[in-house]
């Protein structure tokens, strides 16, 4: 393995400047110790042409799932300026295996509780053991793998706009991920010895962190347009004849 409440997101905004600061404590983070890491502008040179390809897509979703975009797979690929952020920590064979589109407005402003990310899409169902339960979400196959397969996963948003505590940051448990699959009754109690983070961001900065990670997200404060590419990669096949589904 590697590296929601709106009181915690008003207090991180009292470390944030107006000039959009990073506090030390998030500079701090990495990925090896913590589970989670800043990788500051790593996209900014293409936030245009990213900004362009959102325009595109269906509007007035919170989360849409995104596949079959040729045009994002470049910004993807291992060579990509998206992916060269996943193969740092994965290694050369990082590869994309899914992506949603959260874009949040002053209409579309939620807010989710503490929890793990526990299913995959894969391309067909083919009984495998330990993997299961099987859903369809929006029409894409996903399915519940055994907990090393997330272990050896990382997840990476992608900010579009400005994140500053105000308008919804991601919220974190910094070493959550170590704690293996975890019973809803045992979360509350993980996120209190684990402590945590509000994920603050400027366009263009990408956040990684490893996929069984404990987090969250408050509603946005003051509302104003949030966009995030969330994207899985793994650097592993699946067992038997299961496969990614991928990009």
């Amino acid at each position: 393995m590697f590296r929601v409440t709106t009181a915690v997101a008003t207090a991180a905004a009292d470390t944030l400047s107006s000039s959009m600061n990073y506090p030390a404590e998030l500079s701090a983070l990495t990925f090896s110790l913590h589970g989670a890491e800043i990788f500051r502008s790593a996209v900014s040179e293409h936030l245009t042409g990213l900004h362009t390809l959102t325009e595109r897509l269906p509007q007035n979703h919170a989360g849409l799932r995104l596949h079959g975009i040729a045009d994002l797979r470049r910004y993807l690929a291992a060579t990509g300026p998206i992916g060269r952020v996943a193969t740092a920590i994965l290694g050369p064979d990082a590869t994309a295996v899914r992506a949603i589109l959260f874009d949040k407005t002053d209409r579309t402003n939620w807010s989710l509780g503490w929890h793990q990310d526990r299913t995959i899409c894969v391309q067909r169902k083919v009984e495998t053991e330990g993997f299961g339960p099987w859903t369809i979400k929006q029409g894409i196959l996903h399915v519940a793998p055994p907990f090393e397969v997330l272990a050896h996963m990382v997840t990476l948003r992608v900010h579009l706009d400005d994140v500053p505590a105000t308008n919804a940051p991601l919220l974190i448990a910094p070493g959550s991920h170590r704690r293996g699959r975890m019973a809803i009754h045992e979360i509350d109690r993980v996120v209190r010895d684990c402590g945590t983070r509000a994920c603050l961001a400027k366009a263009g900065d990408v956040w990684s962190y490893a996929t069984p990670i404990l987090h969250a997200s408050s509603a946005a404060i003051i509302p104003t347009r949030r966009r995030v590419i969330q994207i899985d990669y793994s650097a592993k096949q699946l067992p038997g004849e299961l496969e990614w589904l991928g990009i």
